[in-house]
């Protein structure tokens, strides 16, 4: 009876790992994906391509979304064998697509205002939105530090 909990410990343990390492990839290309909709979707706008805009942000917050739940699923799950460089480097990850999902609302915002002529209340919210994006570079800029500092800890498709 104790080998058994033993051995499902250790694969417990082994498949929080594994499951951090099959997942970054995923993780990292809704971030890209994300980032890529949210400038098309400013682009857009500044072109006054209101709906195709909106689409740009909806799809951006999707992605963002969808990679923040899975680093919420991550850290839900972290075991003993997360060390305390890779948990600093997911918390960083989450504090960033939170930021870049208020950004992604407050675009919407803008796009919407825009859409009617309210032009002033529409540049404001595209103020907070760049505000929440340039506050989100801080977290990025934490994660690559992290990488930096520690790059034996880092697979190549761990690092978003």
């Amino acid at each position: 009876m104790i080998l058994l909990i033993i051995s499902a410990a250790v694969l417990f343990i082994d498949s929080s790992v594994d499951n951090m390492n099959k997942l970054m990839p995923e993780i990292s290309d809704g971030i890209v994906n994300g980032d890529s909709d949210y400038n098309e979707a400013v682009n857009l706008v500044n072109d006054k391509n209101y709906d195709e805009s909106m689409n740009k942000a909806v799809s951006a917050g999707n992605n963002y979304n969808g990679s923040l739940e899975k680093l919420h699923l991550l850290q839900d799950n972290f075991t003993s064998d997360v060390n305390q460089v890779h948990k600093d480097y997911i918390n960083s990850a989450i504090s960033e697509l939170e930021l870049k999902i208020q950004a992604v609302d407050k675009l919407k915002d803008a796009i919407d205002c825009f859409e009617v002529n309210y032009n002033y209340t529409g540049t404001e919210y595209a103020y907070e939105a760049n505000d929440f994006m340039d506050q989100s570079l801080e977290y990025r800029d934490a994660r690559d530090s992290l990488v930096s500092k520690n790059p034996n800890l880092f697979k190549e498709n761990f690092i978003i």
